[in-house]
């Protein structure tokens, strides 16, 4: 490889809105992306690939089939292995671009660790599918006035907004609420096609390069909205809100812990994630190993255990969260926990 750290992105240092001033300015930024999977994985190759100095890579999940279809990243290997997204991800990252530092964090992004995962950050992505985690990054990026680009894609529709605090709307000048159950579309009930995940993802990264590299006034301020099926788009400007609960009165509940649940039924997947409470200590999978042996084989790895009881695939992770297969009501998912811990 060359010694020059630049001659790798000579193609994009050629593109003059970006130049060799704008690549450094990559090669100095550091970016938290929250969520792995579809739209994740192409923001963190696509990133990686730029240039961007170092990429925190936050997912709570771990790989299955069902998921090569649009995860970019990931292979039947990592699936076979049954690695966390964040693990498998760095892993394929590093040998892409051994001169980014990438780190991968196993967890949840909640109101208790956010902070701590953001903090030092230039920019903040999302590669969620869920608007209680996007409320939250929302929160954090204006009480920081750290920028973050939003994207969301649904069938064949992607969504994406560029957020810059103190001059822009926000999320919830947009959006104040989440969807109410059954008022919006889901992956579960419309699925999600790839090539539309590719291009919405690209849009969010072509945004986060802007921010980066210091080209803020290339921003594609507003909400882009893309029908890739039909071939449609839509840019539909959103004016800053002065009544905003966030920007406007910067009251900041998601972040404050005031909202949010411990327990969150998985789009596209027929589980339940159970989290622990906030403060409880990291989980001894070895010791927690032996502990469910008598209730079946135990498999797993350094980062999760599987056991299959009842006829539901139970995966415990060491941050203490559980992941039910097979339930998609919070209740059961917690009384058959309670059957599997003994609490």
């Amino acid at each position: 490889m060359s010694t020059d750290p630049l001659s790798r992105y000579a193609k994009q240092t050629r593109f003059a809105p970006i130049g060799e001033a704008g690549q450094r300015k990559l090669l100095a930024s550091r970016v938290l992306l929250c969520g792995c999977g579809a739209l994740g994985s192409v923001l963190a190759n696509t990133l990686v690939r730029a240039g961007v100095g170092r990429v925190t890579l936050v997912d709570r999940d771990f790989l299955e089939e069902s998921n090569l279809q649009r995860q970019v990243l990931f292979q039947e290997s990592d699936v076979a292995e049954r690695l966390p997204k964040a693990i498998a991800a760095a892993s394929h990252l590093r040998a892409i671009n051994s001169g980014v530092e990438v780190t991968p964090v196993v967890a949840d992004v909640t109101a208790a660790n956010l902070p701590e995962l953001a903090a030092g950050h230039d920019l903040l992505l999302d590669g969620t599918d869920n608007f209680e985690t996007r409320l939250l990054l929302n929160d954090y990026a204006v009480r920081e006035s750290v920028p973050w680009v939003y994207g969301g894609v649904i069938g064949a529709e992607g969504r994406v907004m560029p957020i810059v605090p103190g001059e822009t709307a926000c999320l919830a000048c947009l959006m104040p609420e989440p969807p109410a159950p059954g008022q919006t579309e889901t992956c579960d009930s419309a699925g999600v096609l790839g090539p539309a995940v590719n291009v919405v993802a690209s849009l969010q990264a072509m945004e986060a390069l802007k921010l980066l590299a210091g080209a803020e006034d290339a921003l594609a301020t507003g909400l882009t909205v893309a029908d890739l099926w039909s071939g449609r788009w839509r840019r539909l400007q959103v004016a800053r809100d002065p009544a905003c609960r966030v920007c406007g009165e910067r009251r900041f509940e998601w972040l404050e812990g005031g909202r949010g649940t411990r327990a969150v039924v998985l789009c596209g997947r027929g589980s339940v994630q159970l989290s622990p409470p906030e403060g409880s200590p990291p989980i001894d999978l070895p010791a927690m190993r032996a502990k469910l042996a008598p209730l079946g084989e135990v498999t797993g790895n350094a980062y999760l255990l599987r056991l299959v009881y009842e006829g539901h695939d139970v995966t415990l992770f060491a941050d203490g969260r559980a992941i039910l297969g097979g339930i998609e009501d919070e209740t059961e998912a917690r009384t058959l926990w309670a059957r599997v811990v003994g609490g």
